[in-house]
């Protein structure tokens, strides 16, 4: 979807960690992450607590910092006045380069999780937004300025999922550290993914809720619920049957948190075992693991007792099924179930 060169881009990430800890020895055999490869795992998969970031966008929303620096609020939007690139250059196509005016982009949107952008009548986009700088605003009110060092295509069934690493110019030493990073501390990428997200906690019908708008966009870390229900196949702006899967990753994104209430609060821990499957043809049930949740755009629509909290969940107003995880929930607006070991 196009949005005009004064769009801004919510860029919700400072940094980012995976499975903390060891792995646990999955039941029956042993399971890696997707990791780079972007492959959609079918049943079992490892959860995690956060929804974007580490103790970012997760459990703790508004406590990270920039280089020990820290920041009342996190990053929040760029303003898109035009992309500018390192020393004014960029190249287009291979043997062509062409020195541009700072904020002169014309049009710059997102198809899928790839960049385009207008610039001179030339289409920009994928790779050509390697160097392109942006200003990110924080939620103090300061602003930060972003750089993407690199940008990678996916193969195959992924080839419309881009891999973006992103720095940011820390504003305590000049020095360039990248927004995402794994559980060992090394840069990681982030996706571009259409829309924002409320990171607030403890919020009925807020906290969690992804917002749709053309203008905005997020910078999903991997290891993060919003990469990674992207991994599992739930790419929100694709489609299966017709059936669009927006809903589906929202959904992916409560259920890997475990956001039982539908109030942006993680009820797990990173690394746990959650077997995922849907109707469409997704993720497959292959396990044979208790009955957990079924699954809808604002968190769980019934859960049990089994359940990766491991201590007993209270959502007031919470709506009351007598069975919970039945093949017919398919048909009457469940959109994902899970299992747990």
């Amino acid at each position: 979807m196009r949005a005009s060169k004064w769009c801004r881009i919510v860029v919700a990430a400072v940094g980012v960690v995976g499975c903390g800890g060891e792995a646990p020895v999955r039941p029956e055999a042993p399971l890696g992450e997707a990791g780079s490869s972007l492959s959609a795992r079918n049943g079992a998969n490892l959860n995690g607590a956060n929804l974007n970031g580490s103790d970012l966008n997760g459990s703790d929303l508004n406590g990270s910092d920039l280089n020990g620096q820290t920041l009342s609020g996190m990053l929040v939007s760029v303003d898109f006045e035009g992309a500018w690139f390192e020393n004014g250059q960029q190249s287009f196509w291979p043997g062509q380069t062409s020195t541009w005016n700072p904020a002169s982009l014309e049009e710059v949107w997102l198809e899928g999780s790839t960049f385009h952008g207008w610039y001179d009548g030339r289409h920009l986009f994928g790779q050509d937004f390697v160097q392109a700088h942006f200003l990110g605003n924080l939620g103090n009110g300061s602003q930060v300025e972003l750089r993407v060092d690199a940008a990678t295509q996916g193969e195959g069934a992924n080839a419309d999922v881009w891999r973006y690493l992103v720095s940011y110019h820390s504003p305590v030493d000049g020095q360039w550290r990248p927004i995402c990073l794994d559980a060992s501390g090394q840069p990681a990428a982030a996706i571009a993914v259409g829309g924002y997200w409320d990171y607030r906690q403890g919020m009925p019908g807020v906290g969690g809720r992804k917002y749709e708008d053309p203008r905005l966009f997020t910078f999903a870390c991997e290891g993060a619920a919003i990469a990674k229900c992207i991994r599992f196949g739930y790419k929100p702006w694709a489609s299966v049957g017709g059936v669009s899967l927006a809903a589906h990753h929202q959904a992916c994104t409560r259920l890997i948190r475990a956001d039982y209430c539908g109030d942006g609060t993680s009820h797990t821990v990173n690394g746990q075992w959650v077997n995922v499957y849907d109707a469409v043809g997704v993720q497959q049930d292959t396990e044979t693991w208790g009955t957990e949740a079924e699954w809808g755009t604002d968190g769980a629509l019934c859960f049990t007792d089994h359940n990766r909290a491991h201590a007993p969940v209270s959502c007031p107003d919470a709506p009351k099924k007598t069975q919970c995880g039945t093949a017919e929930a398919f048909s009457s607006g469940t959109l994902l179930q899970s299992e747990t070991p």
